[in-house]
């Protein structure tokens, strides 16, 4: 079992930097203090997903530290 999350947590980790490095930039500029950059400018529907999946591949990798590090599997 111990094995099996040491596992999950690598793959999640490299999967997590790729994904991330997948992002768009988001340099606003000054821009970015009021918000006003998103005022003209919307999400498209596949970095929407790009979001979900980075947030799921995070959520994965979090879990597997928390039960690593605290020492839960054994």
């Amino acid at each position: 079992m111990l094995t099996l999350v040491w596992t999950i947590q690598v793959i999640s980790a490299l999967l997590l930097i790729v994904l991330i490095l997948m992002h768009s930039p988001k340099g606003d500029g000054i821009a970015g203090i009021g918000n006003a950059a998103q005022m003209f400018s919307s999400q498209k529907s596949a970095e929407k997903g790009l979001n979900k999946l980075t947030g799921i591949i995070a959520l994965v990798f979090t879990i597997c530290v928390f039960l690593l590090g605290f020492g839960i599997i054994k």
